[in-house]
């Protein structure tokens, strides 16, 4: 079936179950970002594969709400679906609620499967559509009902992260999580979120792609944890150390039963943005709500977590720099296609010491796929390089010493004089924000428009933010900072920057039907001198890859912003060249020459 025909079906079963609107977001039952095949029920529904986004199907009508990462895509894959591009944070466009609103008639029916809406979202909508009477059904699992051959639930193998690489037991962050729970007078604390449990109990796994964490619930008690999981999951090694942590297990499912009996008179501690709608429903007693202390503590990463790290990205460099090496020196005598590139760039990864999987899908775009943000290459849609244009690729990779994330565009050829212009200003861009100082206390927003001022300044812009938070062998994208120019409560990037944050740096210009171009580095938040103005902060450059020298023109940039790039491949040379091979090293000498 195609989209038309399985939204034909699903309107079929939502007339006779009286049901006027139907939500499906892009979510597990853990409000994960990305998520394993059998969730993958919006994609199923409508067609579009994005990482991001929601579909709401009425009776006669139907929205795909996406941000500005995925527009292009987004159009190009609902076609002929009969769903319309609702376009987020776009003047104009409608909320979800505020479409529900206006499409339901009063004293109607709106559904969706509450174990993949947040806690947060289905508060929402009941503020919204209660003033129509409309009613609010939310155990209405409708795509398990159309999708026939619904992939099942991973079922693979946990495996123990030791404390070499984490740098702190689960007895010690227990204590942590523990004194916060007091401190809001809560005597349970349930964690919804797999990173979250994954962090805390210092296991991963393998139940989502290129994510390596186990589907999971936790009910963290004064003195025990409950451990939702599918035990079969768990060797000897991790049943060992979850029992030294009074760790009892359950099946994964037996949580919304037992959250159901929790004792009246007790306290729990929840995140909003981390609960799902249909859990948070089951629970009987009463309710503090506020983040959880997990989020912050993982971010702020210790410094055997940021040893690790550093040496993650060498090997990460060294990877990424044989791969530009190959693709520029054999682009133009050997066939090279977006999906053969991926796959040389896992394999170059998977050669290094310490590799688990790749950190997320390869992003790898050439010329117009590149002014999709976040193109993936397919085999219908595979584009052989060739000279004249740029090669985008955002890649990363999962290591036991921690994740990375980086973005490099490549020359191929000689391209004209405005795209060199375009690609030094995005250079430019983000140099300018790894080389902020700030005083401790500002915000991602504070300081986004470091980035964004070059490419302002050619009355240009890109629709997504300008950085996240990197997880530690977990979520590439991790809360709770980042860097956008405006306040995305839906992002969760709440929190001021911490010393020990690790987080990206990618602007980018992005021209449709033309090409793309980003530059991503990762950094650290480091402490500064403190004087009587109070604590300065910087960045500290962890990613290690040439910059492509063939985009740059040096007329384009001041002599601080030449002596910053020639430092940067300074450090390149440095840190990489003992890693290649003697044809690499003199080719990577050549491409960090002085500008």
């Amino acid at each position: 079936m195609n989209a038309a025909e399985r939204i034909s079906r699903l309107r079929t079963l939502m007339a006779a179950k009286g049901i006027d609107a139907y939500v499906v977001p892009t979510a597990d039952f853990h409000q994960s970002e990305y998520v394993g095949e059998h969730f993958k029920a919006r994609k199923f529904i409508s067609g579009f594969s994005g990482s991001y986004g929601t579909v709401v199907i009425t009776r006669d009508d139907g929205g795909l709400w996406t941000d500005g990462r995925y527009f292009f895509q987004a159009e190009n894959e609902l076609k002929d679906s009969g769903i319309r591009l609702m376009k987020m944070f776009v003047k104009d466009t409608p909320s979800i609620p505020e479409f529900l609103s206006d499409c339901v008639p009063r004293g109607g029916t709106v559904a969706f499967d509450g174990r993949v809406l947040s806690m947060g979202e289905g508060k929402e909508y009941e503020a919204v559509l209660s003033p129509k009477q409309i009613r609010i059904h939310y155990l209405a699992d409708l795509i398990g009902e159309i999708w026939e051959d619904r992939p099942a639930l991973s079922d693979k193998p946990a495996f123990f992260l030791e404390e070499k690489y984490t740098g702190e037991s689960t007895a010690s962050k227990l204590v942590r999580v523990r004194k916060v729970m007091e401190e809001h007078g809560a005597d349970s604390h349930i964690i919804a979120s797999l990173d979250d449990v994954c962090w805390l109990l210092n296991i991963r796994g393998d139940d989502i792609d290129f994510f390596p964490l186990v589907l999971s619930y936790a009910i963290v008690k004064m003195d025990s944890v409950e451990l939702y999981v599918d035990a079969s999951k768990l060797d000897g090694r991790i049943q060992a150390e979850l029992a030294g942590n009074q760790v009892t297990i359950h099946p994964y499912n037996a949580i919304y039963e037992d959250v159901k009996a929790m004792n009246a008179s007790e306290t729990v501690l929840i995140d909003p943005m981390k609960i799902n709608y249909a859990l948070y429903k089951n629970i009987p007693c009463k309710i503090v709500e506020a983040a959880n202390p997990t989020i912050l503590m993982k971010a702020m990463k210790n410094e055997t977590e940021l040893e690790n790290i550093r040496k993650a990205h060498i090997k990460d460099g060294a990877a990424v720099t044989k791969f530009m090496h190959w693709i520029k020196t054999r682009y133009d005598k050997e066939p090279i296609t977006e999906l053969s590139a991926a796959a040389k760039i896992t394999e170059l990864r998977a050669a290094q010491e310490g590799y688990i999987r790749d950190s997320f899908e390869p992003l790898c775009a050439f010329a117009d796929h590149a002014a999709m943000m976040h193109y993936s290459p397919s085999e219908e849609t595979d584009a052989a390089l060739t000279s004249g244009a740029f090669f985008l690729n955002d890649t990363g990779g999962g290591y036991y010493e921690g994740s990375t994330d980086i973005t490099r565009t490549f020359v191929l050829g000689s391209v004209d004089d405005q795209m060199k212009r375009y690609f030094t200003a995005v250079v430019r861009a983000m140099m300018r924000l790894s080389r902020a100082r700030f005083l401790h206390g500002c915000y991602g927003y504070n300081l986004d428009v470091l980035a964004r001022g070059p490419i302002w300044d050619l009355d240009l812009d890109y629709q997504c933010g300008t950085g996240h938070g990197v997880g530690y062998l977990a979520n590439v994208h991790e809360p709770p900072a980042g860097f956008r120019w405006y306040v995305a409560p839906d992002k969760n990037e709440h929190h001021q920057l911490e010393e020990g944050m690790v987080i990206t740096d990618e602007p980018g210009i992005y021209e449709d039907g033309k090409f793309g171009i980003r530059i991503e580095n990762e950094f650290v938040v480091r402490k500064g001198v403190q004087n009587k103005y109070g604590q300065f902060m910087y960045f500290e450059t962890i990613t290690f890859a040439p910059i492509d020298l063939d985009g740059i023109d040096p007329e384009e940039m001041s002599r601080d912003e030449r002596e910053w790039l020639n430092h940067y491949h300074e450090q390149v040379y440095e840190k990489i060249g003992p890693h290649l091979t003697e044809d690499e090293r003199k080719w990577l000498k050549e491409y960090t020459r002085p500008v």
